[in-house]
């Protein structure tokens, strides 16, 4: 009897070791994924933006993750509609940060 409870024992280890294995395989492909992914995005965020623009993305990434995101989102959009021709410059990106962060602020009021 003692016998068969250690071989439970030792089949659920090894299936729960598995299981691990497993979980960590695919954590791990999550992960090259959103590597691939974040670097393919930056190689368009330097095709379509000069340096200044790039600076001041990276400065609201550190501020405004989700806000930077957006806009890249939207940048990569209409780099792929062929809405952009030239570089996007310092000024032209300050316009899409502001009309993306309009889009997306929500106002808070308090009431007494």
């Amino acid at each position: 009897m003692a016998e068969d409870i250690e071989e439970i024992r030792k089949k659920k280890l090894l299936e729960m070791q598995k299981r691990l294995a497993e979980q960590q395989k695919a954590q791990e492909e999550a992960m090259r994924q959103e590597m691939e992914l974040e670097a393919q995005l930056d190689a368009i965020m330097r095709r379509i933006l000069t340096p200044e623009a790039r600076e001041r993305l990276g400065r609201v990434k550190l501020v405004k993750p989700e806000l930077a995101r957006q806009v890249e989102l939207v940048l990569v959009q209409l780099y792929q509609a062929g809405q952009i021709r030239e570089p996007v410059d310092d000024s032209k990106l300050k316009r899409i940060l502001a009309q993306v962060d309009a889009r997306t602020r929500r106002d808070y009021r308090i009431r007494w």
